[in-house]
């Protein structure tokens, strides 16, 4: 695998539900975040605020790349996202749905590449499209000597 199409982030426990990340990247700064009242203080987004923020920046940038392919102008996009949480079966709260609006100025609007790009931009956000789709993820929880506590069930299964 390539370094290109893998990435780490590191993420340090604070206080309460206070985590400091690091993306991993000297040019970037760290991120607080933190879970709403009454569980944390809401001092930054929680995961699923992130998730929504994600998948709408990741939109806006493949649209905004495919219709200019350089330099897109300032300010030409905007992006919301709508996020509804919903119970699932076993009364656990889940992301059941979001909904993203991209409102584009009148000067990406009519450019000459935008018509095309409409019907393509999606398929090229990483984020928007790995959701759709679905996706595996590994988790475990070892203590500081190494040792495996828990390992899920999606583990075992990718690696049979």
């Amino acid at each position: 695998m390539s370094k290109e199409s893998q990435f780490t982030i590191e993420m340090t426990h604070l206080e309460g539900y206070q985590f400091n990340v690091n993306f991993g990247m000297e040019s970037m700064p760290d991120l607080l975040v933190d879970e709403p009242a009454p569980l944390g203080e809401g001092k930054g987004p929680n995961p699923s605020r992130m998730l929504a923020a994600a998948a709408a920046n990741c939109l806006s940038a493949s649209l905004l790349y495919c219709v200019t392919k350089n330099q897109p102008p300032a300010g030409s996009v905007k992006a919301t996202a709508v996020c509804t949480l919903e119970r699932n079966g076993s009364n656990r709260l889940r992301i059941g749905r979001m909904d993203i609006t991209l409102t584009v100025d009148g000067e990406l609007e009519n450019a000459v590449r935008m018509k095309r790009c409409l019907d393509l931009y999606e398929d090229f956000c990483v984020v928007t499209a790995s959701l759709r789709d679905g996706f595996p993820i590994d988790v475990a929880v070892i203590n500081e000597a190494g040792d495996t506590l828990h390992q899920s069930e999606t583990r075992e299964e990718s690696v049979a």
